[in-house]
């Protein structure tokens, strides 16, 4: 889109150095005609394409009175032509939007430890609505026309871009973002953003979709931390609504609660934390915070530790998963020093 408006003002600025071009010419004309200075001549020109009538500064000759019928002609339909360029050119590229625009690009370019999610159709969406429930600061890449009106509707910082373009993903921000979610329509698509988002930001933590089971791998070498199929997942939750419906609808209501009174988070445990290197019964969290510890993830261990006991210590990036009110996990990231 700003390609297809710059090519609009391009042609604009021609049509108005050729009307210029049009003006000085004539008025070179005028002095060689009339035999009368150059201001003399461009006030002929003046007068003679905006036809108002004003009196003429020389004696008209027959190859003048000519020569101002052919300058008629040429110049109504021309400046006629760019004004009505102009009038166009402003309707549909909208003061407005323009403006909007502006602002929300400003509001990007500031964005530090944000998310960035490529792609807004139907997972990608989801997303967006999980995020704004949660006040993540994200923005959101795409190229469907569809996508961004709604993204629009929503409020949303976006951009109307192709995110496998690299300086698409470094005007989003991707060297100062935390993460990056690739939920385009393409798994050789989320291949690429996922390779060139790695090359920008090695430290960048990176979630991608998987529309066929072997691209699980090829996203994991492209530098994927996590990888995602939609199939897979509703597969799992139709199964466990099916068998396990009351824990379903449990978990359902932690991740989607329209209130958010409950939450499920992730917290980490920081080096120069209050509550690193102590037992969860010296840390106190449940009487300090009100929270319930379910798990404890190491980085060196693959699997949780599930209903950790009291003399479990904490470890510097611990990554402790908790259930409560959101002010009490906010309570909880004070203590641990994750302010992520």
């Amino acid at each position: 889109m700003l390609e297809v408006k710059t090519i609009k003002i391009s042609k604009l600025l021609i049509w108005l150095l050729v009307i210029i071009f049009i003006i000085i010419s004539a008025s070179i004309v005028y002095m060689i005609l009339l035999n009368v200075s150059f201001l003399d001549g461009l006030y002929m020109t003046i007068i003679t394409i905006s036809t108002v009538g004003y009196q003429e500064v020389g004696e008209m000759t027959p190859a003048a009175k000519i020569f101002s019928i052919s300058l008629i002609l040429v110049s109504v339909g021309t400046i006629g032509f760019l004004v009505s360029n102009v009038i166009r050119f402003f309707n549909e590229s909208n003061i407005n939007e323009a403006w909007r625009r502006n602002k929300m690009d400003k509001q990007i370019a500031q964005m530090t430890n944000h998310i960035i999610i490529c792609g807004a159709g139907e997972t990608g969406i989801h997303i967006v609505k999980q995020f704004k429930k949660r006040q993540i600061e994200f923005v959101v890449i795409d190229l469907d026309q569809d996508a961004t009106e709604t993204l629009k509707e929503m409020n949303v910082p976006h951009l109307y871009d192709d995110a496998t373009k690299e300086e698409v993903l470094v005007a989003a921000g991707v060297k100062q973002a935390r993460g990056l979610i690739s939920s385009l329509a393409k798994d050789a698509d989320n291949v690429f953003v996922v390779l060139t988002a790695r090359e920008l930001n090695p430290s960048l933590h990176i979630v991608a979709r998987s529309h066929e089971e072997q691209s699980h791998k090829k996203l994991k070498i492209a530098g994927a931390n996590n990888t995602v199929s939609p199939n897979e997942m509703g597969g799992r939750k139709m199964a466990s609504m099916m068998l396990k419906p009351t824990l379903s609808h449990f978990m359902d209501h932690i991740i989607d609660t329209k209130d958010m009174s409950i939450d499920m988070e992730e917290v980490t445990i920081h080096e120069f934390s209050e509550l690193c290197k102590k037992t969860l019964r010296e840390a106190k969290i449940s009487e300090k915070t009100g929270l319930i510890v379910l798990a404890i993830r190491r980085d060196d261990v693959e699997t949780f530790i599930f209903n950790p006991n009291a003399e479990e210590k904490l470890r510097p990036d611990d990554k402790m998963i908790v259930v409560g009110e959101k002010e009490q996990i906010n309570k909880l990231k004070e203590l641990a020093k994750d302010h992520v």
